[in-house]
């Protein structure tokens, strides 16, 4: 992340800097990383690309979590609400969420703005579940039923009450989407529906570098580790918070 946000004091080149003379070059003390088949420094279309897969993958969690947030807990509360909602998440829940989000690629079109919005919603019925199932566990509580007795409006118990508590679980939830994001928006630049050249976005990397896997596996081998190494910290995090914010761990 610090990479990403101060990537011009980590690098001297510019991440669509063409030299026809550097081209397919391996790494070397100029290229750390190597260059590809346009000559652009392979390190700092890295650095920068991070930029643009974590804003993708922090949007689409934000979208996904804040709507899966909102419906779940509507639906948890009021019992008419849920048998609708449940059952359209059923449904969005039998696609499998990255056969989901290439359809709604397809549908919506190329571009950032496109993949966030079809990410964040094959992402949205995981969330709603888990949240749902939070103000279940909530809803017949004492201190809800205190809330209650004392004439507190429904809104109150729900955003005063109910939805504090039911943080922990999609906070968890939302930081391993993040990973889970990171692959799927690679995924989908890959295929050619998500973010389109010359933006350096480490699945685009991917799709154009297949082309020289044999004779210069660097071109895919460095975007490759890079989703790695992301991935793997971000599942880390998720794991720490999980057991930080669950109280079921700590016993």
């Amino acid at each position: 992340v610090l990479l990403a946000v101060f990537a011009p004091l980590f690098t001297h080149y510019e991440y669509d800097a063409q030299d026809w003379s550097s081209m397919l070059q391996g790494p070397s003390a100029e290229h750390w990383l190597g260059t590809d088949n346009f000559g652009r420094d392979m390190y700092t279309r890295i650095l920068y690309g991070a930029r643009i897969s974590l804003l993708i993958a922090v949007a689409v969690v934000a979208i996904s979590s804040a709507g899966g947030f909102f419906i779940g807990a509507l639906a948890g509360y009021f019992k008419t609400l849920d048998l609708i909602v449940m059952r359209i998440v059923d449904i969005l829940a039998g696609i499998p969420s990255t056969l989901l989000a290439i359809a709604l690629a397809a549908s919506f079109g190329g571009g950032i703005r496109n993949l966030i919005v079809s990410l964040g919603i094959s992402y949205m019925p995981t969330c709603i579940r888990i949240v749902r199932s939070s103000v279940l566990s909530l809803r017949d509580n004492e201190f809800i039923e205190a809330a209650i007795s004392i004439g507190a409006e429904n809104p109150r118990i729900i955003f005063k009450h109910i939805m504090p508590n039911a943080m922990s679980p999609l906070i968890v939830q939302s930081t391993l989407n993040i990973a889970r994001t990171l692959i799927s928006s690679a995924t989908l630049s890959f295929l050619g529906l998500g973010v389109s050249a010359p933006s350096p976005e480490w699945g685009a990397m991917l799709s154009y570098g297949r082309t020289y896997i044999q004779d210069y596996p660097h071109m895919v081998i460095v975007p490759g580790l890079a989703i790695i190494v992301t991935t793997y910290a971000l599942n880390l995090l998720g794991d720490g918070l999980r057991d930080a914010l669950d109280p079921h761990l700590k016993y």
